[in-house]
């Protein structure tokens, strides 16, 4: 187990560590985001950046009525976005509950899907209100299944009663059991964690207890993936680089659906950590919709017109 010497799993001295961290300015932070929300990419950049953010999709179905059929089609989506253009890339992951991880792992490997991961949802998502022997046999479940990612959540109540050594050794544990098998995604619920200084407080805490990626939200609750949170979050692995050497993904959720959102959150990603964060194994989005609105903006700067929507499948 690693703390990347930042503390020794002792309450007193993660309370040390995350007291030091400085402040984020609110005002800077939006004022920033904005900011960079007015840059635009255009004709082969454009190309890149719709490759690209296709590339880092967890195209994702997380629904009371899913069904195996639902899930083997968007399986076979995430392989080939678009079956009549082989030059578009396959998404990054396919995220689903964990009782449908066997389903889209057999689905994916059986198409030629090897190299798209399947991320399952766990810790007793979205609430994360359950007992830790829970939590654990849910991961568990997703990990016999086949998940090549866990994407938890925290213990939002725990967070924000001060509670953090709980959630860091909730973070330590799930860590331990995803071992060399699964990459860790840690989920805030940023929408209630309700400062930045939460956030950039909860970014630390979960990297410094192991986590592989940070992650927004959960999706179901708003707001999610605002560009001044997704900006924290950057700056928060930027930071945390400069000080052990080692590079943690983000993850947003919540909000991103089309062309546009995509391409911004790519800004976002390129002028705050770097772009050496440009690329799948260090920035994902959380969609459903995107995809679509993707497949839609290349068709159009191959043909010069918008295709009908009818032409991609509705998911």
């Amino acid at each position: 187990m690693s703390f990347y010497g930042l503390v020794d799993g002792t309450d007193a001295s993660l309370k040390r560590y995350l007291d030091a961290l400085p402040g984020v300015d609110q005002v800077g932070a939006d004022a920033r985001a904005a900011m960079l929300a007015t840059r635009s990419i255009k004709t082969t950049s454009k190309r890149w950046a719709i490759d690209t953010a296709i590339s880092m999709v967890d195209l994702t179905t997380l629904e009371g009525a899913d069904t195996v059929g639902k899930v083997q089609a968007l399986c076979a989506k995430a392989v080939r976005p678009d079956p009549t253009d082989l030059t578009i890339p396959s998404v990054g992951a396919v995220c689903v509950y964990n009782d449908m991880v066997a389903t889209a792992r057999t689905h994916l490997d059986s198409i030629g899907g090897h190299h798209v991961g399947v991320a399952a949802v766990s810790t007793a998502f979205p609430s994360g209100r359950a007992s830790m022997a829970v939590k654990i046999q849910d991961t568990q479940d997703a990990l016999n299944a086949g998940a090549s990612e866990i994407d938890m959540v925290i213990d939002r109540g725990a967070f924000l009663s001060g509670q953090y050594i709980d959630v860091f050794n909730e973070i330590v544990e799930i860590k331990e059991l995803c071992g060399d098998r699964a990459h860790l995604k840690v989920i805030f619920e940023t929408g209630e964690l309700v400062t930045y200084d939460n956030v950039r407080k909860a970014s630390f805490l979960a990297m410094a207890a192991g986590a592989d990626f940070i992650k927004t939200s959960t999706g179901k609750v708003a707001p999610a993936a605002t560009a001044p949170v997704v900006l924290v979050m950057l700056e928060a692995v930027r930071d945390f680089y400069s000080m052990t050497k080692t590079r943690i993904g983000v993850k947003p959720a919540g909000g991103i659906r089309n062309t546009k959102d995509a391409i911004k959150q790519l800004v976002l990603v390129n002028e705050t950590a770097g772009p050496e964060w440009l690329t799948p194994s260090l920035f994902r989005i959380g969609a459903s919709a995107l995809l679509n609105d993707l497949l839609m903006q290349r068709m159009k700067m191959d043909d010069g017109y918008y295709a009908s929507p009818a032409y991609v499948t509705i998911d």
